[in-house]
């Protein structure tokens, strides 16, 4: 039998307005096996954070887990994870064997809605993680592809055209409406135009906006070099110097100039490269290996008698 505590009620906002119904989301927890909780097999978060995800465990270990994670019966003494993952992991990384849980009966479509809702609340929500998860949540509402609410969106955005009007006052587009008055962060429309362009970025700045590793308007600013060897350097560039927007635009201008043959400001791209070498080299393991110090001596010497060569012209 489950040992009830006095954990704080489990709440995520929006839920009873998602699913349409009045059950509250607060409930007594209980303790339960943490081995008796088994993952979905459809997890809406890909990326976690090693340094939040250690200063969590560190929380737990302190503190331990304030806020019940929310489960469901799956059957044989077993509970399925539906929101609250970085906790478990939290706890199964320290080895406790009981967790505080608020168990609720929920279909298969319901949990999934529920567990992409609550990952929509984080505060550490990356943007390609947030629009993708806005996006799923509204395919599974109006029962469409992805692609088909890109469509919606799109048809919406343009009254001109014939029949806009007719989709703005369906069933299908007060959905849409709902759901982004739950999520409660954009419009419809500033969605179509600032997020969703962002699913259509190069892979590799995808990855670093996955990781929370720039902003994505920055991120947006450097997919427009094409070049993919030009872009991987601005994007590394950008990321270790933490460049300003302004500053990566200017960037991309001299890119630009120097591929059409414009005169540029002098050697910024080597300047640029000499930078990130200088931010990479403080951060590396160099300062450990007795060894790589000497080359480092080595190169450094080398560097301060050119930089002394070019003072004394």
């Amino acid at each position: 039998m489950n040992q009830k505590r006095d954990n704080p009620p489990y709440q995520i906002k929006g839920v009873e307005a998602l699913l349409g119904t009045s059950d509250s989301t607060d409930a007594a927890s209980s303790l339960v096996s943490i081995h008796k909780i088994v993952l979905p097999q459809q997890q809406p978060r890909r990326y976690f954070d090693p340094t939040a995800m250690q200063e969590l465990v560190e929380s737990v270990k302190q503190l331990g887990i304030l806020q019940p994670l929310l489960v469901r019966p799956t059957g044989g003494n077993k509970y399925e994870l539906v929101a609250g993952e970085r906790r478990y992991r939290a706890a199964s990384s320290l080895g406790l064997t009981e967790v505080p849980v608020v168990i609720r009966e929920l279909t298969d479509m319901e949990a999934l809605q529920i567990a992409l809702l609550e990952n929509l609340q984080r505060e550490d929500l990356n943007a390609i993680e947030e629009t993708e998860g806005i996006l799923q949540l509204l395919a599974m509402k109006l029962n469409s592809a992805p692609e088909s609410v890109i469509a919606l969106l799109g048809a919406a955005a343009h009254p001109e055209r014939a029949g806009v009007d007719n989709v703005i006052h369906s069933s299908d587009w007060q959905i849409v409406s709902d759901i982004f008055a739950i999520v409660g962060k954009y419009t419809p429309e500033s969605f179509r135009t600032n997020r969703l362009p962002l699913l259509s970025l190069p892979d590799d700045v995808i990855g670093a906006l996955r990781k929370g590793r720039i902003e994505y308007t920055k991120a947006r600013a450097i997919a427009r070099v094409k070049d993919s060897s030009e872009r991987s350097q601005l994007l590394e560039e950008a990321i270790a110097l933490d460049l300003s927007l302004t500053q990566i635009k200017q960037r991309i201008a001299d890119l630009k100039a120097q591929n059409t043959g414009e005169a540029t400001a002098p050697d910024r791209s080597l300047k640029s490269r000499v930078d990130v070498a200088l931010q990479r080299v403080k951060k590396s393991k160099v300062w450990d290996d007795p060894k790589k110090q000497k080359k480092l001596e080595k190169l450094l010497a080398e560097l301060e008698a050119l930089v002394g060569e070019g003072l004394e012209k």
